[in-house]
């Protein structure tokens, strides 16, 4: 599978939202693309997964502009105002309504299972905002794939809640390596810090390298 998007840009209400990007991702590659804060990364994340409609540009899946392809394909994780679970409910309750939305079981049994094989039973009847970073930046994607359907994955703005860059990579680069095609929206000063290559808001990246054959030594560490 691999997603193409040419020349996308969007506008909103009070303006331009997207500057015109171009990239290209495949499945088991992960792609940092790298911008400064702001609704930018939100609006490429929307539009990478068929959400909102581009303004110039399209969005090719396999060589075919489909959106409602995309919406079933691509899963937008953890977007500010859109994806981002509610910070106030219990992180079992988040369990359970991403269980539900993937259209697998969601019961008490079925959230404790979950909890368990992925390390975070401890976390179960804290506060969502409570989660460390370091849990919250690997349970979301890992939530976000329970749904069979979806084969790519959009990371909207990881690097927001702090802690070491490396621990959302680590998550990123496993999600790929399982085959998934994945991008990241970060800053540039997280694509630094990793020492890993990114694409960049803006700019035409159709040629850039694919980032899931480099391994820092960071993320090593913190997977």
């Amino acid at each position: 599978m691999e997603i193409v998007a040419e020349g996308v840009e969007a506008t909103g209400p009070h303006g331009p939202l997207l500057r015109p990007t171009s990239l290209r991702v495949r499945c088991g590659q992960l792609l940092l693309v790298s911008g400064e804060p702001g609704p930018e990364r939100t609006a490429l994340a929307l539009v990478l997964s068929g959400r909102l409609r581009p303004g110039r540009g399209t969005v090719r899946l396999d060589g075919r502009a489909d959106a409602r392809a995309l919406r079933r394909t691509v899963a937008i994780v953890d977007a500010p105002g859109v994806t981002e679970p509610e910070e106030t409910v219990p992180v079992r309750d988040v369990v359970a309504e991403g269980l539900d939305m993937a259209g697998r079981r969601s019961g008490r049994a079925a959230v404790r299972r979950w909890l368990s094989e992925h390390g975070l039973e401890e976390h179960a009847e804290h506060r969502f905002e409570h989660l460390p970073v370091r849990e919250r930046v690997r349970m979301t994607p890992a939530l976000a794939v329970e749904d069979r359907r979806t084969s790519a994955l959009v990371l909207d703005s990881p690097d927001r809640h702090g802690g070491d860059p490396a621990h959302w990579y680590a998550a990123a680069l496993h999600q790929s390596e399982r085959g998934r095609a994945v991008v990241v929206l970060c800053s540039p000063h997280s694509a630094e810090k990793l020492d890993a290559p990114a694409a960049r808001m803006g700019d035409d990246n159709r040629g850039h390298d694919d980032a899931s054959t480099i391994r820092s030594a960071a993320a090593e560490d913190a997977s």
